[in-house]
């Protein structure tokens, strides 16, 4: 394991894979004064490098960095002089991540994490990178990516790592740039509990809404607490308890969001508490014509119940519908009743 720096600004941090995550984290982080290097698509390379980064949050914050103050790469061997890695790839790219790491990287053993949806990105890095030390990380909140370089965070969260001897030099580092952090020994329960919230970025990416408009109504809402509730049958099955991440127990969220308009916004201030702007990644990806993470989230439903030789027939229905948006986004949207009626027949199936 390398040495690290006690001074958070000394450590090189390298951002692989520098979209709406990777750049909203690194850019907060540069912000403060840490040396962050972004490894980007060629894409994001030139648009970075014209307009540079605008963060803005739901708290009317705005930090501006121009192109000047960024290191960027396109360039993943620049990685081997990491002390910190963080992975922000789209999962179907992690096995490629993880390969290029191990050649690149040689006899270096900078500390990784995982700041990826889904469950399934760290059991492959760690089965590639064997001598490395790969941590698992949680993005609570939403980043939106506006275009020309800015990127809105339009939620709220303490970001989330898997405690290690070396979370210290990690709480330095987001502290000084204003982001909470906190270290759990249990991941696999907060990860699980990320994802059950996670389970709405199908539903927001098929409305074609801003999510606070869409948890407004009813109707997806319903949706909602359907695909979640079968998700926590087979949690249970599992005996995996999520963690709390929201003000409501994990077990009684589909209960409230089940509720008529005026007894929901009474119980549950806080999770509209929404900045407008914001919507699901997922539905940044299908606007932009990109795929989605859609295997990567409900898929780990899915997984679940192949554990236990059962099917999620409701999950599995909210894959098929993101994959056929996937092949004509543009044209593709799902009313509020039309996406219960399809869900509710899958479930009957």
């Amino acid at each position: 394991m390398s040495e690290y720096s006690e001074e958070g600004n000394l450590v090189k941090i390298f951002i692989y894979g520098a979209g709406s995550i990777g750049c909203y984290l690194g850019g907060r982080l540069v912000a403060a004064g840490s040396d962050v290097t972004f490894i980007s698509r060629p894409r994001i390379y030139q648009e970075l490098s014209q307009f540079g980064l605008e963060l803005t949050d739901y708290l009317g914050n705005n930090i501006k960095l121009a192109p000047h103050q960024l290191k960027l790469t396109t360039d993943p061997t620049q990685v081997v002089d990491a002390d910190v890695i963080f992975i922000c790839v789209k999962s179907a790219a992690t096995e490629q991540v993880a390969s290029e790491l191990k050649e690149y990287l040689g006899s270096k053993t900078p500390l990784i994490i995982s700041f990826q949806n889904g469950l399934s990105n760290v059991p492959i890095l760690k089965s590639i990178l064997q001598q490395h030390l790969v941590l698992e990380g949680m993005v609570p909140f939403n980043v939106a990516s506006q275009g020309a370089g800015h990127y809105h965070q339009g939620t709220s969260g303490a970001l989330s790592v898997k405690q290690s001897p070396h979370q210290h030099l990690l709480e330095k580092l987001f502290q000084k740039a204003s982001l909470d952090i906190v270290f759990e020994k249990d991941m696999l329960a907060v990860q699980w509990a990320k994802l059950l919230l996670n389970l709405n970025n199908s539903i927001n990416a098929l409305s074609k809404k801003p999510l606070k408009e869409q948890l407004s109504i009813r109707g997806y809402r319903e949706c909602l607490a359907m695909v979640q509730q079968e998700a926590m049958a087979l949690l249970s099955e599992a005996q995996i308890k999520p963690a709390k991440l929201t003000a409501v127990p994990t077990h009684l969220i589909p209960k409230i969001l089940s509720l008529p308009n005026p007894i929901f916004k009474l119980l549950s201030r806080k999770m509209l508490e929404i900045d407008p702007l914001a919507r699901s990644s997922m539905q940044d990806d299908l606007l932009a014509g990109r795929l989605t993470e859609i295997d990567w989230i409900n898929g780990e439903v899915l997984k679940l119940a192949e554990q236990f030789g059962q099917q999620a027939p409701i999950n599995a229905r909210l894959i098929e519908l993101v994959k056929l948006a996937e092949k004509s986004p543009q044209s593709f949207s799902i009313s509020a009743s039309d996406l219960k009626d399809q869900l509710k027949s899958a479930a009957r199936e």
